[in-house]
């Protein structure tokens, strides 16, 4: 693959690893024990009624769900990032084929060429 579309993917790359991560500082810490882990913040509102304490416990569920979607979401990124550095990025990881560049372009993580991904 031409050496300037990796870099224009990694650009790519890098701008959706920042936002992850800054959508994901908007409500969850990082967990510096444990790599890839986030920890959603718990709402703790004061003095609340019962109604209040339902919402928190919804709000946070929520939250849950997505951040564990984010965390995925950024992992594929940061693979991605790597397989760049290490001359891997681009092969398909069931097949062993390159990835079209069509689909890179589509989705700059992506771990498996089109006909794979079908499966």
């Amino acid at each position: 693959m031409d050496k300037k579309i990796i870099d224009e993917l990694k650009k790519k790359l890098e701008a959706n690893k920042n936002s992850i991560q800054k959508e994901l500082e908007s409500f969850a810490t990082e967990d510096p024990k444990i790599k890839h882990n986030w920890d959603t913040k718990y709402p703790n509102r004061e003095d609340g009624d019962k109604d209040d304490q339902a919402d928190e416990v919804q709000e946070y569920d929520n939250k849950l769900s997505v951040e564990y979607s984010l965390e995925l979401k950024l992992k594929d990124v940061n693979e991605a990032l790597e397989k760049i550095t290490e001359g891997k990025y681009g092969i398909c990881e069931n097949c062993g084929k390159e990835i079209g560049e069509e689909r890179l372009q589509a989705c700059p993580e992506a771990k498996t060429c089109l006909k794979c991904n079908e499966k």
